[in-house]
């Protein structure tokens, strides 16, 4: 049918052209009919291929261009690359893994969960098990207990059911009772926004407080590149304040007040200012006399004070220990009409590690009821976190206690996963300060070493020549030589002219040693060849 009508179109247009009158010719080309117009039509060829297609780099939106998350950057596609080319062809390269040194996974790298929050989760998830006698045998009493417990507070008991855009209230509670429990001050179960990991949470905020390219952040430099690519994504103005590297990376106060001055003068209106404690990539954990000054400042200059606490358990060092801004402002007097504080707490972290089950919350205080209902109608847009996160993060907030069944292996686990971390930490710390040009402070706390390398300028120049900041050209030919990943400290942000990496202390540790024979060798070779 279609080739006959095409066929009977072209012979029409043929006889038009040969018509010998010009009204012949216009018969001939009079309007066809409806029916045949729309089948010529859908004939039609296609647009021409060089037409720009609906969406390149040039129509999206330029926030999106301009936000970078260095620690998933081009060195771990490279990464990702090379452990390819082992899989299909062993034997390529000159090692045989790759060892991701680049990221806070704990998991991915062989460290084992804690078995009472596992346990919880397994029952919780299919609940039919707690109907079996079995169970008594292979679960403790204490797990089976819990998962009662958290059942009876899910609706419908089911974890593939939504909850509450906060939250699971008794999930709440139990946090709330947990904070308490650690800082000696009320918690309100109202003011816990669950959420899917920190991360979301940073954003909700950012969201909140970003009106435009005139609203600054003050945040630290080096920083978790999570704040650059949030401000950059909801069009703020990241204002940087850098910590002291020669003092075992301490944040002054001084040096806030420089910023924000500096800030005021172009015209930025400064909103918040994010504190890492304890600090990433650094590793540092601040002194109390340190926190209230911050707390003062933020009170004096009325900023929101967006307290990034989701090292709080990986403190390694005993001269320090780590206090949530919430105590130190309570401890100061300051209630909730005295400052606005956020406080983020993640289950990726800590000594759980529970990455890929994407749990944590934010605690929100000193906020009105208005712009509180603000930010729940913000949460509502997503629904609600997962619920196996939510959880995680009320066992990690809430974790057996003495005379539970549990409490002893649970305590073994949680104190050998950190003293573990605490040796690998020193571990490296002690081989970079070994290397050629190469400074390292003290892993106080988190799970990262910032180590500064001077490089020749030999090296440099190379790096220019191959269009690449200095300290990833340094990682890139760390990787190809080692199949170790680090990150470059230029996607963290450093005091200009000084070169670092971030470099994780998880690989377990009988692989540290491998980690430092690679990396101590390559870097006396790499000096070597660019020696000036």
């Amino acid at each position: 049918m279609r080739k006959t009508v095409l066929a009977k179109a072209r012979i029409l247009l043929s006889n038009a052209h040969c018509c010998n009158s010009p009204r012949q010719a216009h018969n001939l080309l009079s309007p066809l009919p409806s029916s045949l117009s729309r089948f010529l039509s859908s004939s039609s060829p296609s647009p021409s291929p060089s037409m720009a297609p609906p969406v390149s780099l040039h129509t999206i939106n330029p926030k999106v261009l301009k936000c970078e998350y260095a620690v998933r950057g081009e060195i771990v596609s490279l990464a990702q690359r090379l452990q390819q080319e082992l899989e299909v062809k062993p034997g390529s390269h000159p090692f045989d893994e790759i060892l991701y040194c680049n990221i806070g996974n704990p998991q991915s790298l062989g460290q084992q969960p804690i078995t009472f929050f596992r346990e919880v989760l397994a029952l919780c998830d299919h609940p039919a098990l707690l109907d079996i006698s079995e169970t008594h045998g292979l679960f403790s009493a204490d797990a089976i207990q819990r998962a009662w417990q958290i059942l009876d507070q899910i609706p419908g008991r089911a974890t593939g059911a939504y909850s509450h855009s906060q939250g699971i209230k008794g999930l709440r509670d139990k946090i709330a009772a947990g904070i308490e429990a650690r800082d000696g001050y009320p918690a309100d179960p109202n003011d816990i926004f669950l959420t899917d990991g920190a991360s979301p949470a940073v954003h909700m905020m950012m969201q909140l407080l970003i009106r435009s390219e005139k609203d600054g952040i003050l945040c630290p430099i080096p920083q978790y590149p999570l704040y650059s690519a949030s401000i950059a994504l909801h069009g703020g103005t990241l204002v940087p304040y850098y910590l002291d590297e020669a003092n075992g990376w301490g944040l002054e106060v001084s040096e806030l007040k420089k910023q924000l001055e500096n800030a005021k003068s172009k015209g930025i209106a400064v909103r918040a200012l994010v504190v890492i404690n304890p600090g990433n990539p650094t590793g540092q954990v601040l002194a109390e006399y340190n926190q209230r000054q911050i707390v003062d400042f933020c009170k004096q200059e009325g900023l929101v004070l967006l307290a990034d606490e989701v090292y709080q358990e990986n403190v390694y060092v005993p001269e320090k220990q780590f206090h949530s801004f919430k105590k130190i402002s309570r401890s100061m007097g300051y209630g909730e009409k005295d400052i606005s504080l956020v406080s983020f707490q993640s289950v990726s972290k800590g000594y759980h590690g529970e990455c890929g089950k994407r749990g944590g919350y934010m605690e929100v205080t000193g906020f009105g009821p208005d712009v509180r209902e603000q930010i729940y109608k913000v949460a509502s847009v997503n629904l609600c976190s997962n619920i196996s996160g939510q959880i995680l993060a009320s066992l990690v907030m809430n974790p057996p206690k003495v005379g539970d069944e549990s409490y002893e292996s649970y305590i073994a686990e949680r104190d050998g996963i950190l003293s573990s971390l605490a040796r690998r930490a020193k571990t490296l710390e002690e081989a970079f300060n070994r290397l050629e040009g190469v400074t390292c402070n003290k892993a106080e706390g988190a799970m990262y070493l910032f180590p500064r390398i001077s490089l020749p300028e030999k090296a440099i120049k190379a790096a220019q020549d191959a269009k690449t900041a200095p300290d990833a050209f340094y990682c890139r030919r760390l990787l190809n030589a080692t199949g170790i990943v680090v990150v470059p400290g230029s996607g963290f942000g450093q005091v200009p002219g000084t070169w670092h990496f971030r470099c994780t202390i998880l690989p377990q540790e009988d692989k540290i040693p491998a980690v430092v024979s690679r990396l101590t060798d390559f870097h006396k070779s790499f000096m070597d060849e660019f020696r000036d």
